[in-house]
């Protein structure tokens, strides 16, 4: 085997470990924040929608719940455990619960849903440019109205 060749079958050797640990899927944690219960359909919808991209909690995916219960005032320090925990993203049901997310992380990305105008609740500059850490659904915002015609 000529010198180059032996080189370079040892280096590749040396990067298996490597590539091989690459692969292993590492387990993505997602945190749920809402001020109701977990028998909201739209949570169901999230991990279905989830699990149909290859998403399979306990697999490749883990959700970790923080419920306020109805009491909004929980939502912030719900919000500093789904922090503490290191979760990979947050997903906040309404206004209040993405408020609380975003108070409590510049760094983690939050996906807001049900949000009716994040631009006025101060989450996103706008909707062209939300900046920031903050990303998701908006409902009928100020702008949206504006640029709406009349037929």
């Amino acid at each position: 085997m000529r010198r180059r060749q032996f080189i370079a079958l040892l280096g590749g050797a040396a990067t298996w470990p490597l590539a091989a640990r690459a692969q292993q899927s590492a387990i993505r944690v997602i945190g749920i924040l809402s001020p109701e219960t977990p028998a909201t359909p739209f949570v169901e919808a999230l991990r279905v929608g989830l699990q149909e991209l290859g998403y399979v909690d306990g697999r490749n995916i883990r959700y970790e719940y923080r419920w306020a219960e109805g009491n909004f005032e929980r939502l912030p320090d719900l919000a500093v455990e789904l922090v503490r925990l290191n979760v990979d993203v947050i997903v906040a049901f309404v206004t209040a619960a993405s408020l609380a997310a975003r108070k409590a992380t510049a760094t983690i990305p939050i996906v807001m849903a049900f949000v009716n105008d994040p631009i006025r609740a101060g989450l996103i500059a706008s909707l062209a440019h939300p900046g920031g850490n903050v990303t998701g659904t908006a409902g009928a915002t100020a702008i949206l109205f504006a640029k709406q015609r009349i037929a």
